[in-house]
Parts: C-alpha cells; structure tokens; sequence
C-alpha cells in the first residue's frame, strides 16, 4: 500500500494517545459502549485521528447497537480501502484509512440501505468537527 501522508511510528507514537496508537497502528478494538462516538449524534464529519483525512460523515451514521459508531457509507470511495482479516478465526473486512493505513474497524454486509454495509468504526480512530 502507498500511502499519501507518510510518517514514521515515532511521530504517530508523539501525536496520538496511548489507546489511539493501539487502535490505529497496532489494530487493537476499543471497548463496545465504553467509546466517544458510539452514541454522539450531531451532524458533522469524522476524520482520521492520524492525518485528518475526511472518512465519514453523520449523514451515513446509524445506530447499530453493537456500542461503535456505525455507518452505512464512507465520505467518498477513495477515503478508505479494504483488507482481508482472519484474525481470531473469523473472516472479516477491515477497514483502512487510505491515506495513511490507519486501522478503522472492520465492515459488515448488514447494514440498513441503501449501501447494506455497516461499517463499524473505533471512536478512537476518528475527530469530529460539527458542520
């Protein structure tokens, strides 16, 4: 993957919190219910907490009761890209920022319409900025 914002691990490790650079660098999952988004309900854009970049917008936000924010599209295709994962013996889709290969969540096909999908993303993986 190549990606547009390059930096190394040691500035990623000086910008982001603790439980963000798990999150974003090393994959880990946030607790469900216990998150800053999970149940966040203005309208505005998120955006990757490691370089900005635009993902998703509360347009697409729905109430998945899995205790992450969920939503049903990415702010535009090319936001975010896609890999296969089989960790802990079950095959998922995670979800990356295609800017700078930040892990988001993983996406799910049982989302509402019109996409279907249910992206399931860490709050700690995103800012938001009201419109």
């Amino acid at each position: 993957m190549t990606n547009v914002f390059e930096k190394n691990e040691a500035d990623y490790k000086q910008k982001l919190t603790p439980e963000q650079y798990n999150v974003c660098r090393l994959g880990a999952t946030e607790p469900a219910f216990n998150n800053k988004y999970w149940n966040h309900h203005e309208d505005g854009s998120y955006y990757c907490v490691a370089c900005d970049a635009l993902l998703f917008s509360s347009a697409t936000k729905f109430d998945s009761g899995t205790g992450w924010p969920s939503f049903w599209d990415a702010a535009a295709k090319e936001a975010v890209e896609f890999k296969e994962d089989n960790g802990f013996g079950i095959k998922r889709t995670e979800v990356i920022c295609k800017n700078c290969g930040s892990h988001l969540g993983h996406v799910f096909p049982d989302g509402p319409g019109p996409t279907g999908q249910r992206y399931c993303i860490n709050s700690a993986a995103l800012n938001f900025s009201k419109n």
